[in-house]
This record gives C-alpha cells, sequence and structure tokens, in this order.
C-alpha cells in the first residue's frame, strides 16, 4: 500500500513536471509582465518616500555650511568637505535600498521573459531540424522512385491517381444514344500534403462569389510569386496570411526559395488552382463551387536553404 501511494505521487510529480515545462515560455512570459507591472507600481509607491530623503539630505547640508559659516571652534573646510561627502553617500545608499526591490524585481521578470523567448528559440531550431530531416528523407524516396519508375509513376503514387472505367451516353451520326464504357483518370482528393488548406467561409478573405474567389486567388499567386523573386524566399505562413488562412507550425518553417542558378525546386509559388485532373478544382474554375482545396508546392524545409 505505502509503495503503490509513492509510486502514485512520483507519477504525478513526474506528469506535473511534464506540463511545467512543456508550458514553461507561457509561465516566464506571464510572470515577466506581472512582474514588470508590480515593480512599476512598487517604484512608483516608493518615489513617495523620496522627499523624505531629499528634505533631510538638504537639512544635513545646511547645518554643514552653517557650521562653516559660524567658524565653530575646531571645524574647518577639511571637515565640511568631508561631512558633505558622508550626506551624499547616505543619500545614495538610502535611495537605493528604496527602490532595490522594485528593481530587483524588474530585473528578474526582464530575465523570465529572456528565458522563455529562449526556449521558444530553442523549440523553433528542434522543429526546423526535425522538419529537414523528414523532408530530406521524403525527397530522397521520391528520386529513388522517379529514377527506378520514372516521373509520371511518381506523381500518380503521390497522389493516388487511378485509371477509371465510366459509363458515357453518345450519340451516333444516324441520332441514336449509344452507352460506351469510357477510361478517365481520377486524382484521389484526400492524397495531399500536410500543407494543404481549404479557401472556404473559414477564410477572412473568402467571398460567397466563386468569380471573385478565383480572381483573389489568381491575384495572391502573382503576388507571392513577386515576393519571392524579390526577396529570394517565402515562407508557407506568409502565404496562410494573404489568404486569411490559420497559421501552422509547421509554416513557419517550410516555403519557397527563389535560385535560377542553384534551384532548390520549382523557383515559383503554385496553389494548384489548375488541377485539371481534380473534379473539384474544376467545378471551383468553372464557377460551380465556390471554395476549394489549396494544396502548395512548397520547396519543403527553408532554413538552410537562405
Amino acid at each position: 500500500m505505502k509503495q503503490e501511494l509513492v509510486n502514485k505521487a512520483t507519477r504525478l510529480f513526474s506528469k506535473a513536471n511534464i506540463k511545467v515545462r512543456k508550458y514553461s515560455p507561457e509561465i516566464f512570459l506571464v510572470l515577466g509582465i506581472a512582474g514588470t507591472i508590480t515593480s512599476a507600481v512598487l517604484a512608483c509607491k516608493k518615489t513617495l518616500k523620496v522627499n523624505d530623503i531629499l528634505e533631510e539630505k538638504e537639512e544635513n547640508i545646511a547645518k554643514v555650511h552653517t557650521c562653516l559659516d559660524e567658524h565653530i571652534e575646531g571645524y574647518t573646510e577639511k571637515d565640511s568637505k568631508k561631512d558633505l561627502t558622508i550626506i551624499y553617500f547616505q543619500t545614495g545608499l538610502k535611495l537605493v535600498k528604496l527602490y532595490a526591490p522594485a528593481i530587483g524585481l524588474g530585473t528578474l521578470s526582464i530575465l523570465g521573459i529572456v528565458q522563455g523567448h529562449n526556449i521558444l528559440r530553442k523549440r523553433n531550431v528542434a522543429i526546423a531540424a526535425a522538419y529537414a530531416t523528414i523532408d530530406k528523407g521524403f525527397k530522397e524516396y521520391r528520386k529513388n522512385v522517379v529514377e527506378r519508375f520514372g516521373e509520371k509513376i511518381d506523381r500518380e503514387l503521390r497522389y493516388n491517381i487511378k485509371a477509371q472505367e465510366i459509363e458515357e451516353e453518345t450519340t451516333d451520326e444516324n441520332g441514336k444514344k449509344i452507352k460506351q464504357m469510357k477510361e478517365i483518370t481520377v486524382i484521389d482528393g484526400n492524397c495531399v500534403s500536410e500543407y494543404a488548406r481549404f479557401f472556404d467561409e473559414f477564410s477572412d478573405e473568402w467571398e460567397k462569389d466563386s468569380e471573385y474567389n478565383l480572381m483573389f486567388l489568381r491575384r495572391q499567386q502573382d503576388f507571392a510569386n513577386e515576393m519571392l523573386k524579390s526577396r529570394g524566399h517565402l515562407f508557407l505562413n506568409e502565404v496562410y496570411d494573404m489568404l486569411g488562412i490559420k497559421r501552422s507550425k509547421a509554416g513557419q518553417v517550410v516555403g519557397w526559395v527563389y535560385d535560377l542558378k542553384n534551384p532548390k525546386g520549382d523557383n515559383y509559388v503554385d496553389f494548384n488552382i489548375y488541377n485539371i485532373k481534380n473534379e473539384a478544382n474544376r467545378q471551383f474554375v468553372n464557377g460551380e463551387e465556390r471554395s476549394i482545396l489549396l494544396d502548395f508546392n512548397v520547396d519543403g524545409v527553408i532554413y538552410d536553404l537562405i
């Protein structure tokens, strides 16, 4: 029974420790902000006592000058300078003691905010490294597929493209209706990348007008390509922002790089709007649908490519 209680307490402590570490950046930030505000309020309260310290200093200085002016026996100018030095030193010491709690709390608060930032920065580096490893492995796999089977097979495997037979009704030259089987190519709409997003009513930029949405997406795609060419790189989250789509963790490390001499990708941004093998895309382009699933042609993790 005793061992069971110890094990339970250990598990609870371990779980709490993990949660604290998980949310440590937020904890440091909240504590830092709260500490900064508290230190400011504390400093304001302590300022009310500054006048008393300064008045005491002025009184002591006046006494020194009075003793010197009245030529009190044994009190020389050298003594007055020594006393003034002591007065100024004691006044400064009192001011430091007065503001020490506020200064200390403010310093700790700033250190807390900086520490939270450092933790987030380290986590972002780890995320970028993880995505880079996954992206490298996936690209090497696709490269091997292309070398052995060709680009056509690679595309069919990636998007689950299959040949499908459908029954089609046509009219012959005599006006007679004929039913015949026709083979078409279809693409599995579920086989999209993890970066794909719907442009629909949940987007801030979406409108209840299919023609407007198509025009908007084309203009934003053109704008994204201009940004890519002018800056040399573009993050996926920046494109999400253009489209009023919520940012993602992956979007802060993946994107596009523009380099004609040493191309790392396509050197252009494509929202995959005009995917003729996807019936949903065809309906959107033809104005029959107002929403569309966008699958972006990102180059992968670009932190190390910039």
